[in-house]
């Protein structure tokens, strides 16, 4: 069989690192074509290099733009390749646009496609995430679900129920595989810091472009500023982020009161997971990163497609409206005594599961 894999993200990059090895083992022969929706060196090629992972045999180096033309331009140079390569599936993961343009144009080719974190539903149709996925689990014929809630939505949806296999989250294997022990991820912090944290850590992150703007930036800027009396604040900005604090009166403010860095690695990430007292971000994957972990989070948004997250307390959502640090306080006032599911996302064996029904073939017929 010869498999091809669409990546554009560095979510998506840590989510092939363990599928990459789990599919060597079954002798899948597979070929990544990198769309290049994230191009910052920081965010993709220090990320290949860290998990150890060749570079992609193509790349489209789309770039930004709007989601129309993003997607369009990832489409087109996609169908390319697929043309030349004549692949026998299109393995895709998550729920970007580079996820719908892999998958439209593996479609539109007659070509196979399995969708992994298949099934995931914010309810927000404005979230243009959601739409990718939705679509994207249509394309599908193998749809690799994460959580039981996720397989069952499927069936709810009328989807096939022999194209859904539950199989935990890939995310999780890739977790356990690289997450420092204790000691190393206090290192790492403490290099980060500047020396042994005072007080309780913060870590935040956010990068999606609602938090992005300037109204409700200046007001996560001002709240997480005003925390950082009561707490170590570490806060790594993604580019899109930088530029736009960059441009308003809040980043020079903001570098008196927290510790502001550039992008972390994906194991200087998981070592600020392990050592926060909680984290807030706006980002789908480090919420279950947190979890894995054992941390709470604070999501600033309105809705998740990790609803289980916050059926079960370890998410609380607040999003960034006005009045943005009282709720704050509130939310991380009511993180403690959180009983911790360890089998919600799987055992860490996600990634062997997936690799095997690609393997045998497993679909509708």
């Amino acid at each position: 069989m010869k498999l091809a894999v669409v990546l554009g993200t560095r979510p998506q990059l840590i989510k092939w690192s363990p599928m990459r090895r789990a599919l060597a083992r079954r002798d899948i022969e597979t070929f990544v074509l990198d769309t290049g929706q994230h191009y910052d060196r920081r965010l993709w090629s220090d990320l290949l290099e860290e998990l150890s992972i060749p570079a992609p045999e193509f790349n489209c180096a789309v770039g930004s733009a709007t989601h129309g033309a993003q997607t369009g331009r990832m489409l087109e140079a996609i169908e390319g390749v697929l043309l030349e390569q004549r692949p026998d599936r299109v393995l895709v993961f998550g729920d970007t646009n580079s996820t719908l343009a892999g998958a439209l144009a593996a479609a539109k080719l007659r070509i196979p496609v399995s969708h992994v974190e298949a099934g995931l539903r914010s309810a927000d149709r404005y979230m243009p995430e959601e739409i990718n996925r939705v679509l994207v689990d249509r394309l599908s014929d193998q749809l690799f679900a994460p959580t039981e809630i996720a397989g069952s939505r499927l069936a709810e949806e009328g989807i096939d129920e022999r194209s859904i296999h539950v199989v935990g989250d890939v995310m999780l294997d890739a977790v356990r595989e690289h997450c420092p022990d204790a000691e190393e991820a206090r290192q790492r912090v403490e290099a980060l810091c500047g020396g042994a944290l005072q007080r309780p850590l913060l870590f935040v992150t956010v990068h999606r472009a609602e938090n992005t703007e300037a109204a409700p930036l200046r007001r996560i800027a001002h709240a997480v500023a005003a925390l950082a009396a009561d707490f170590e604040v570490l806060w790594p900005l993604h580019p899109r982020t930088e530029a736009a604090l960059a441009a308003g009166e809040e980043l020079n403010a903001l570098r008196e009161r927290i510790h502001l860095l550039g992008p972390c690695s994906y194991l200087d990430s998981l070592a600020l997971v392990r050592r926060a007292q909680t984290v807030i971000t706006d980002s789908g994957g480090l919420q279950k990163e947190a979890f894995f972990l054992e941390r709470p989070t604070v999501t600033l948004r309105e809705a998740t497609e990790w609803r289980e997250l916050v059926e079960s307390g370890w998410n609380r959502l607040v999003p960034a409206d006005e009045g943005l640090e009282g709720r704050l306080r509130e939310a991380l006032q009511r993180t403690g005594d959180l009983e911790h599911d360890a089998g919600l996302f799987g055992d860490g064996r996600a990634s062997q599961r997936i690799a095997d029904h690609i393997a045998a073939g497993d679909v509708r017929t």
